[in-house]
């Protein structure tokens, strides 16, 4: 299952908004090193980056479970009209694999959008 927008680098499609990553990390740096200097509360961007990394990362691991769910209930529909089953072929731990980069991707893009307006 190919994602147009995505390119394939090995055996898994990447997502198109993590390939702005490194871009939002050149963009985030210089705001994180001017705030390294306040002294007791954690300044806003700090937070803002640490706090949307977490929610990313558990929506990553849900969608993950979820696909992987939806596979397994899948299983015997698959095996009884004579496909290959998605658990056994792969398929599932691919589509799983893109349902946990999603959220991340999302959050890419949005950032680079909102840092590159500054």
């Amino acid at each position: 299952m190919k994602n147009r927008r995505s390119r394939r680098y090995g055996a898994i499609a990447v997502p198109p908004g993590l390939a702005l990553a490194p871009m939002v990390a050149a963009m985030r740096l210089p705001l994180l090193a001017a705030e390294a200097g306040t002294v007791g509360k954690i300044a806003s961007e700090t937070g803002l980056a640490v706090r949307e990394k977490i929610e990313a990362a558990a929506e990553g691991i849900v969608a993950a479970q979820w696909s992987l769910f939806s596979s397994a209930l899948s299983f015997w529909p698959e095996i009884l009209s004579g496909k290959t089953p998605s658990v056994i072929s792969g398929a599932a731990a691919e589509r799983s694999l893109q349902a946990a980069l999603a959220p991340a991707s999302r959050r890419v893009r949005a950032n680079y959008r909102r840092l590159s307006k500054r």
